[in-house]
C-alpha cells in the first residue's frame, strides 16, 4: 500500500488552467474555498510536489481493505478468445464496495482535525455518499447527503447502506434548499442531476460554519487521494511479469476513479517515455469528453461552485436516467479534461446496452458482477481485446460492485 499520493501536476508539460472565482472571473485564492473546504485540502487543490504523504491515520483505515487485488482474467480471455493478457484492478473489495472511500476517509479525517463537525455532499448512485456516511462513522462527523432522484428511486438499498453507517440522505431536487426549491418549481418531474444535488449540498454547507462540502470527484485533490489505485497495479503488475502495460481502461463520470488507475500510468509515461496508452470510458448517453466543449464552467446548476475549466456538456445538462448513476455529470474532472486536451489520453463513449451486456460477460466469466459505472470501462476493454491480433496486456479498472445495482441487469439476463 502506498505512503504517498501520486500528484500528477508534477508531471504535466502545462499545468491545468486554474479554477476561477465566479464573480471576479479571477484565480481563486484559499480565502474563497475556506467557506466549504479545511486548508489542507485547499492546499492539496493546487498543489504541485509530485508526492504528498498519506497521513497515518488515513493509512490506518485504508489497511481495512487495501492494497486492493489486481486478478488476471484467465477466464475471460478464453471467452473472448483473445491473444491479450488481461488484468483487473478491484475496487469492490472495500467496505462500501467501490472506490470512493480511498477519498472520503481522507476529506473526512482533514476536516476532522480541523474542528468540522458535519459535512454535506451529494451522490448519484450512491456509493460516494455510502463512502462518505462510512468514513463519517469512522472518524466522528455527522454526513448529510442529497442523491440524484432517479438513483434514490431506484437505488432504496444504497440510501439504507448511507443510514446504517449514520448518514442522512435526501432525494434531489429537495423543497429543502433555496436551490432545490427553485429546481422544483422550474422542473417539477425533473429525475434529478448531480450538477442539481451539488448545489443543495453547497448551499447547506455555505450557511454553517461548522459544516464543510465534500466532493466524491471532479476537484484535483478527490483525484491525488484515489492515486493509491494506481500506484498498486504498478506494483502488482511488475510482480505479474507485465510492469508496463499497452492499455488500460477506466469508467468517467466525474474521472475519479479513471484518475486514480490512470494517472501514476501517465505520469510514468511523462517521464520514463513508456507509451501505456489511456481510455476513458464514459455514457454516450452523457458524452462529456466526446462531445462535450473544453470551457469553463460551473460545476454545479445553481452556478454556485467555482469555474472550473473542463469538458462539459453545459450546467443545465440533465441527462436520461440510466443505470449507471454515478456517471450522470455534465462536466468532468480539469486534470482529466487537461489531460484528454493535451492528447495524453484518449476517451470513447459507451452505449448503456453494450455496457451492461459487457457486465454480463464479465460476470459469467470471472464471477464479480460489475457496478454499472465499471462496465463501460469492461466493454471498452472486451471491444478491443477481441480485435487485436498480437499479444498486449490490458488492464480494467473494475471501480466497484453490483451487488446493489442488480436491477440495472434485468432487462438483460
Amino acid at each position: 500500500m502506498p505512503t504517498h499520493w501520486y500528484n500528477l501536476a508534477a508531471d504535466l508539460p502545462e499545468p491545468v488552467p486554474p479554477h476561477l472565482h465566479p464573480g471576479t472571473r479571477e484565480p481563486l485564492g484559499p480565502e474563497d474555498l475556506a467557506p466549504l473546504f479545511p486548508m489542507n485540502l485547499i492546499a492539496q487543490e493546487v498543489a504541485t510536489e509530485r508526492y504528498i504523504e498519506i497521513p497515518e491515520t488515513v493509512r490506518e483505515i485504508y489497511g481495512m481493505w487495501r492494497p486492493s487485488p489486481l486478478f488476471r482474467a484467465h477466464r475471460l480471455e478464453r471467452a473472448l478468445g483473445t491473444p491479450a493478457r488481461i488484468y483487473y484492478k478491484y475496487e469492490g473489495v472495500s467496505p462500501v464496495g467501490s472506490h470512493k472511500p480511498n477519498t472520503a476517509v481522507a476529506q473526512a479525517y482533514y476536516n476532522a482535525i480541523e474542528g468540522t463537525t458535519k459535512l454535506t455532499t451529494e451522490t448519484g448512485a450512491g456509493q460516494w455518499g455510502a463512502s462518505l456516511s462510512f468514513a463519517g462513522a469512522l472518524l466522528g462527523l455527522d454526513v448529510e447527503v442529497w442523491q440524484v432522484r432517479s438513483s434514490f428511486d431506484s437505488k432504496p438499498y444504497r440510501r439504507i447502506q448511507m443510514e446504517a453507517y449514520g448518514g442522512i440522505c435526501h432525494p434531489s431536487p429537495s423543497d429543502l434548499t433555496e436551490a432545490g426549491r427553485a429546481l422544483l418549481k422550474s422542473h417539477p418531474d425533473t429525475t434529478g442531476s448531480l450538477g442539481m444535488a451539488i448545489s443543495e449540498a453547497v448551499e447547506v454547507a455555505a450557511q454553517d460554519p461548522n459544516t464543510h462540502y465534500s466532493l466524491g470527484s471532479v476537484l484535483n485533490h478527490v483525484m491525488l487521494h484515489q492515486t493509491v489505485i494506481g500506484q498498486e497495479a504498478m506494483v502488482q503488475l511488475e510482480e505479474a511479469g507485465d510492469a508496463v502495460p499497452d492499455t488500460v481502461f477506466g469508467c468517467a463520470g466525474g474521472g475519479s476513479n479513471l484518475a486514480g488507475l490512470a494517472f501514476p500510468f501517465l505520469g510514468r509515461n511523462l517521464r520514463e517515455g513508456t507509451k501505456t496508452r489511456l481510455v476513458a470510458c464514459e455514457p454516450s448517453a452523457c458524452p462529456s469528453l466526446t462531445q462535450g466543449e473544453y470551457r469553463y464552467d460551473f460545476g454545479d446548476v445553481a452556478g454556485l461552485t467555482p469555474l472550473l475549466k473542463m469538458h462539459t456538456l453545459g450546467k443545465d445538462f440533465v441527462p436520461p436516467a440510466i443505470h449507471a448513476g454515478g456517471l450522470r455529470y455534465h462536466g468532468m474532472s480539469p486534470m482529466v479534461s487537461h489531460a484528454v486536451n493535451l492528447g495524453l489520453m484518449d476517451a470513447i463513449a459507451v452505449d448503456q446496452d453494450d455496457a451492461l451486456q459487457a457486465g454480463l460477460i464479465f460476470a459469467r466469466a470471472e464471477g464479480i458482477i460489475p457496478a454499472p459505472e465499471s462496465t463501460h470501462a469492461v466493454a471498452g476493454a472486451i471491444a478491443h481485446a477481441r480485435a487485436v491480433t498480437e499479444p498486449e496486456v490490458i488492464v480494467i479498472g473494475l471501480s466497484g460492485n453490483g451487488q446493489l445495482d442488480l436491477p440495472a441487469y434485468s432487462p438483460y439476463v
